[in-house]
């Protein structure tokens, strides 16, 4: 081998010895190094679906990326209009997407979902090319990380006093007829019960009902597009068969009491989002 080649192969393996230590787990100088396997990385079980509200995803990007006047925002991936995909946080990492929300048991939705923003003004149909990468973006996601089909909300369902995004004009049964997300079942519905409380199933769901017309209008926005305030007999029949299927698929826990009030000063730097 000659002075030449050498000088590559010693660069290659520099290269190499870089990237492993990259690639190693932050160490305690102060400490010795005993690991042990009792441990796991954060794992999320949700995913959360965003629309930018910008004029165009370079805006959004910049927005994602730095200090914006409301606070650093940030989501795990952006998808533009033509479906191009941007990685911008580690889904191993907590990005800052769900800012003061609850679903289910949890107040730190943060912590346990990957966010998805999709480059749409909020007033208009979300493009199908940015459609198709999604569908494939949820499917990488929930067959790698094991996350339930079923486990896909949008911001507004977990923060229904703050936000409306990904709005009425996302298409939440295009998701549905690919396997996505909770969803009631095709054809006439049965009528519930006449003892049926629409506000506890709305709970069972995941949604917080503290404030219940915020919660009737999020699941509106969810489920029939459209922001009415109250609750119709359709609605009723949609929350006995959604209310079934939670029952059914096993994903639901005794009922949790509703969210407790939250003082200003216990919202995190992240609630803009």
């Amino acid at each position: 081998m000659g002075r030449w080649g050498f000088r590559c192969a010693l660069l290659v393996a520099l290269a190499w010895l870089l990237a492993g230590c990259a690639a190693a787990p932050p160490r305690n100088p102060l400490a010795v190094w005993m690991p042990s396997p009792n441990y796991n990385a954060r794992q999320a079980s949700m995913i959360v679906l965003h629309f930018t509200q910008q004029a165009n995803v370079q805006d959004a990007l910049h927005t994602l990326r730095t200090h914006n006047p409301g606070g650093p925002v940030s989501a795990h991936y952006l998808i533009g209009k033509d479906g191009t995909i941007y990685q911008l946080v580690s889904e191993t990492d907590r990005a800052w997407h769900a800012g003061d929300s609850w679903w289910g048991l949890t107040d730190d939705v943060n912590s346990r979902s990957i966010g998805i923003e999709l480059d749409n003004n909020g007033n208009e149909p979300f493009a199908q090319p940015q459609m198709d990468s999604l569908l494939r973006l949820l499917t990488d996601i929930t067959t790698r990380l094991h996350i339930p089909r079923t486990a896909i909300v949008g911001h507004a369902d977990i923060a229904p006093t703050r936000k409306d995004d990904p709005g009425i004009w996302f298409p939440w049964s295009e998701l549905a007829a690919h396997g996505f997300g909770l969803w009631y079942d095709p054809g006439p519905l049965p009528d519930p019960p006449p003892d049926f409380d629409p506000m506890l199933a709305l709970r069972l769901i995941g949604y917080d009902i503290t404030d219940p017309t915020a919660a009737i209008v999020a699941y509106h926005e969810h489920y029939r597009s459209s922001t009415a305030p109250l609750l119709d007999a359709g609605d009723l029949r949609i929350l006995w068969n959604l209310r079934g299927k939670v029952m059914r698929m096993g994903i639901s826990k005794p009922l949790p009491p509703a969210r407790p009030s939250v003082q200003p000063s216990a919202v995190r730097a992240d609630s803009t989002r």
